[in-house]
């Protein structure tokens, strides 16, 4: 549908491109100041039928849905040391090595688990589809809260670390970080309005970039190292740099849990699977190989890179990878400068993208979790462009939110993040797990064991990332999804409750005899004065009844008087009621009217009250006039026996109105 409701056809031999400009020249007539901006901020609507080209090959989905999980090689190593350097000073770097391939290992255990939650569902929704199917729908909807709260954390964390990474290298942009960050959130937003095929090309490439960046970093990293041979340990600095060699286990958990944001992301292939093109399991299959090919590669790299050159981050100083970019290449000359840059814009793109993952999957959640009536059903409506658009807006609102109530720092961020995917991993392993002992199947044993030890594994983090995590502020997450629970179940509960008063049972269906039914339809014109609208009102009242009123409320006699005056002109046979209202009421006049003894109401009968009102041109100018139609319609439609009805009447630009002789034959001006 290119505009309102009209649908255009086309003959054959007109390209897509050529039948798109035909549809938005005929789209442009009769467009709002605000339509036309909204236009050219997210494009013009897309025909339903467009939806299948809207959707991901393997080389778009990898940069979009793999973009989370790649933009962890920036910061996850460096909260690794945040922890460990002010305890164990020098030791950290190797300890943080051992970290890493920890993190690595469970990297792979994820990856091979989800790869089978992608071959047994593929309609997507993760880890909330996985747990309620298998394990009910109480961890079902868990999940899919514990992932939703992940989603928003994650735009928050990785906008704000992108922010750091970029004001590390320009310090003086440091003050700015929180406008910087909610500025980016917000361009993110308009971007994935524009549509998945639009949005995959716009953030795409600079994922592909910032692989080809880190790719030259590790390896001119690691050929300088063979050639300088080993790098001096920094320096020493009091209150810094820890002196302990005591390396206690609750130290390594810490670390460990700082770290574990590198696997985040894993499970947004397997929630997106429906936005891939046919097959679409197949190419979600390769995009989560690749996915864990390039963690493998770059996370370890930058591990080994770390242990080598020793970046120190903290406060005041720049990022890790800043860090080493400047270590392995300088800025001093120009073939240095060159791709230390490249490196911190692709740092910096890459974790703004890594937003883009939650853009992408979390409006696809909600709408799955909507389908199943625990969400509202907006969530489930594709906007204008084929994209879940409530789930977008909804997605900023929050993560902007999160920055300014976080001050867009990232290490108090970081406390919230990782428990709510983890929980999610958890309950989706352990539901397969389930899965598998249920109905077994070929190669069953080996999938429930690859499933059970994810779980088991994850369920660990949780335990560890809950207890390490806990002052940073893991404890508004874990009292946020209970939370949120409820609210769903409330919701569903709502939807259960209105469905069961609706439904008709099918045993009486056909006893419904609509024709033989008979209403009688008393219709009551409300009105403050006699005007083009409130005529408009009573001429169609009189279309729909024989029994009509036109009922007005006094709130002076002079008012009073003039209406009662007009009405009379108009020689109409349908009677005026005037209640005086002492305390400036209107709905409750007309209300007990209604019920008195005057009107003569009787059960059965369906009142029709028909509110006149006017449309005037521009948005703004309704500000300037009572809403009262939107407090009468509240009110009435409390009663069942009441239908609320509109009779519009549009009103002409005031300029228009202004210059045309045939309204102000005297050329007057409102300022005179």
């Amino acid at each position: 549908m290119p505009c309102g409701d009209a649908d255009v056809h086309f003959e054959r031999g007109f390209s897509r491109n050529k039948k798109e400009k035909i549809i938005a020249d005929i789209c442009v007539v009769g467009e709002s100041m605000f339509t036309k901006i909204k236009r050219a901020l997210i494009g013009r609507p897309l025909h339903t039928d467009q939806l299948s080209g809207e959707k991901y090959t393997v080389f778009w989905g990898l940069p979009i849905l793999a973009s989370d999980a790649v933009s962890s090689v920036a910061y996850a190593g460096q909260e690794i040391l945040i922890v460990l350097i002010p305890v164990i000073g020098i030791l950290a770097y190797q300890y943080m090595l051992f970290i890493s391939l920890v993190i690595i290992g469970l990297l792979a255990i994820l990856v091979f688990s989800y790869r089978q939650t992608i071959e047994s569902y593929p309609n997507g929704g993760g880890a909330y589809i996985v747990a309620k199917d298998n394990l009910g729908t109480f961890p079902g909807v868990t999940a899919g809260a514990a992932l939703a709260i992940d989603y928003v954390l994650t735009v928050a964390v990785s906008v704000s670390s992108g922010v750091e990474q970029v004001t590390s290298a320009f310090m003086a942009l440091r003050p700015y970080s929180v406008e910087i960050s909610v500025f980016i959130v917000v361009a993110l937003m308009v971007g994935n309005l524009r549509g998945i095929r639009e949005s995959s090309k716009i953030f795409g490439i600079p994922t592909y970039l910032f692989v080809f960046s880190m790719l030259i970093l590790l390896a001119t990293g690691f050929i300088k190292a063979a050639a300088e041979g080993p790098r001096p340990m920094p320096q020493a600095e009091p209150g810094y740099f820890g002196v302990s060699t005591s390396v206690t286990l609750f130290l390594l958990l810490r670390a460990f849990s700082n770290g574990c944001a590198a696997v985040t992301g894993i499970e947004a292939v397997s929630n997106a699977i429906p936005n891939f093109k046919e097959p679409s399991q197949d190419r979600a299959k390769k995009v989560m190989l690749l996915l864990a090919f390039i963690i493998l590669v770059m996370f370890g790299g930058v591990a080994l890179l770390s242990n080598i050159y020793h970046p120190t981050p903290g406060e005041g100083r720049q990022a890790v990878i800043i860090q080493v970019a400047e270590m392995v290449f300088g800025r001093s000359t120009l073939l240095g400068a060159i791709p230390f840059y490249m490196v911190t814009a692709t740092v910096f793109l890459i974790l703004i993208l890594a937003a883009n993952t939650s853009f992408a999957d979390f409006p696809m959640l909600m709408s799955v979790i909507s389908r199943d009536d625990f969400l509202p059903r907006q969530f489930r409506n594709r906007g204008e462009r084929l994209g879940f658009s409530n789930g977008i807006i909804f997605l900023t609102l929050f993560a902007v939110i999160l920055i300014i109530v976080f001050n867009a720092n990232v290490t108090s961020l970081i406390g919230l993040y990782a428990i709510g995917v983890f929980i999610s991993f958890t309950l989706s392993q352990s539901g397969m797990f389930v899965r598998w002992i249920r109905k077994k199947g070929k190669g069953w044993l080996v999938k429930a064991l690859i499933n059970g030890f994810g779980a088991a594994m994850t369920f660990l983090v949780v335990i560890v990332v809950a207890i390490t995590k806990f002052e940073q502020g893991a404890f508004i997450v874990i009292i946020a999804i209970p939370l949120l629970v409820f609210f769903m179940m409330r919701v569903k509960k709502h939807y259960f409750a209105v469905g069961k008063q609706l439904k008709v049972r099918e045993d009486i269906l056909n006893g419904f005899d609509i024709g033989n039914i008979e209403y009688r339809n008393r219709v009551i014109v409300p009105i403050s004065g006699v005007n083009r609208a409130s005529i408009r009102a009573i001429r169609y009242a009189k279309t729909i009844s024989d029994n009509i009123i036109v009922f007005s409320v006094s709130l002076d006699k002079e008012r009073e008087k003039k209406l009662r005056e007009d009405y009379a002109k108009l020689n109409i046979d349908i009677p005026l009621i005037v209640w005086t209202s002492p305390y400036r009421k209107t709905v409750d006049p007309l209300l007990k009217y209604i019920e008195s003894e005057e009107y003569e109401y009787k059960p059965g009968d369906i009142i029709t009250v028909l509110l006149p009102e006017f449309m005037v041109k521009k948005r703004w100018h309704r500000i300037l006039h009572n809403q009262t139609r939107l407090f009468i319609t509240k009110e009435l439609l409390k009663h069942k026996h009441i239908v609320v009805s509109t009779i519009p009447l549009q009103l002409k630009d005031d300029d228009e109105i202004i210059k045309s002789p045939k309204y102000n034959p005297e050329g007057d001006r409102p300022w005179k």
